[in-house]
């Protein structure tokens, strides 16, 4: 009986509480010869599917600063964040204890300017550089996917521009 009481206690909390704040990187590089726009991808440390990084906001850092942390420490990338979110998505995090919790992701375009060879994740995930149209196909999450595709189309329209917010 104690498990079936904490399985309705935590689904009633998973039902309640609002989404989870989360902070990523949408890491970009556009190519010297081609002016080809790219995005990076990694993998989840747990499931190995095709995500940005992003974490949980961290005391005393913006949500821009949070997403530079977030592409240095599970990419290894460095790069400038824009100060203003070109989106959000929305998915299920898989917690520890397998409780599923609501996360609200808000993405920072990161224009990638140097690469770390040691950063504190390297060997535990794959990164990849991919065309803005391939990642889009790759990560799982439906509202990722247009945001993706947006910034891309932006991105590829006015080439010389910084990012603007993909929620108009």
């Amino acid at each position: 009986m104690n498990f079936l009481n904490r399985l309705a206690a935590d689904v009633h909390l998973m039902l309640r509480r609002p989404a989870r704040m989360q902070y990523a990187a949408l890491c970009y590089r556009v190519r010297k010869k081609t002016g080809a726009l790219e995005i990076l991808l990694i993998t989840s440390r747990d499931t190995g599917r095709w995500v940005i990084p992003k974490g949980w906001p961290m005391q005393g850092k913006r949500a821009h600063e949070v997403a530079e942390r977030e592409a240095y420490e599970e990419a290894g990338v460095k790069g400038k964040a824009q100060k203003t979110a070109v989106g959000a998505y929305v998915y299920q995090k898989r917690m520890n204890h397998g409780l599923k919790i609501s996360c609200k992701v808000q993405v920072h375009a990161l224009e990638v300017d140097d690469f770390c060879k040691n950063f504190p994740e390297k060997g535990t995930r794959r990164l990849e550089w991919v065309d803005f149209k391939e990642a889009a196909t790759r990560v799982a999450e439906p509202s990722l996917k247009s945001l993706i595709l947006t910034f891309g189309e932006r991105m590829a329209a006015t080439p010389a521009s910084v990012p603007k917010s993909a929620n108009g």
